[in-house]
């Protein structure tokens, strides 16, 4: 499959087949937001080779278009978490997906982009344990004012506010074999304190 038709494949799985200035329905969304091992399996299945051909430098033409560097970071940073769930490799291809999050954003990406491609476009920003990270997170959501605006700032603030508090996040810590502070600790027996 050209790259253009393998990474429209990879956006129309993840967004469905909709208008991109619409948000997607809440059956499409639903499949982001919850655990699901049949989604895994699938995205496992599908996109495993897209993955391992990223780390291989072989699909870097995705990264000269907004849409392809869009699909780029969504393997990256949201497949990577659903392939791996689990093990400290859903979190090792983070950095690799804020560069091209970073890159794509530098070069205007996310104004050509729908409402909810550019949070996946702003998504790698949002899973940084850096403080700068956070906070252009937070003020990049906050350019958007659709209907879906104030729950992705409320969604970004809340993760700002962990990276602010503790220098990471504490619900990695187990996976990432970190140890963890007793106020880490505190916090990780407080409901909604992972995501």
């Amino acid at each position: 499959m050209p790259g253009q038709e393998r990474y429209e494949h990879v956006l129309r799985f993840w967004f469905g087949d909709g208008d991109a200035n619409v948000r997607v329905s809440s059956e499409v969304s639903s499949r982001w937001w919850k655990k699901s091992d049949a989604f895994d399996q699938e995205i496992r299945q599908q996109f495993l080779a897209e993955h391992e051909a990223i780390h291989k430098g072989q699909n870097e033409l995705w990264l000269r278009e907004p849409r392809g560097r869009l699909a780029y970071v969504i393997v990256l940073d949201q497949f990577s978490r659903n392939m791996f769930r689990g093990t400290a490799k859903m979190f090792a291809s983070d950095a690799r997906a804020l560069a091209a999050a970073l890159s794509g954003i530098e070069a205007g990406d996310h104004t050509k982009l729908g409402p909810d491609e550019r949070a996946f476009l702003y998504m790698p920003l949002m899973h940084s344990e850096s403080l700068a990270m956070q906070n252009k997170c937070v003020e990049l959501f906050g350019l958007d004012h659709d209907e879906g605006a104030a729950s992705s700032v409320a969604f970004a603030v809340q993760h700002r506010d962990i990276i602010a508090r503790f220098g990471r996040f504490p619900h990695r810590n187990e996976v990432l074999v970190r140890v963890s502070t007793p106020e880490e600790e505190a916090f990780l027996r407080q409901p909604g304190s992972s995501f």
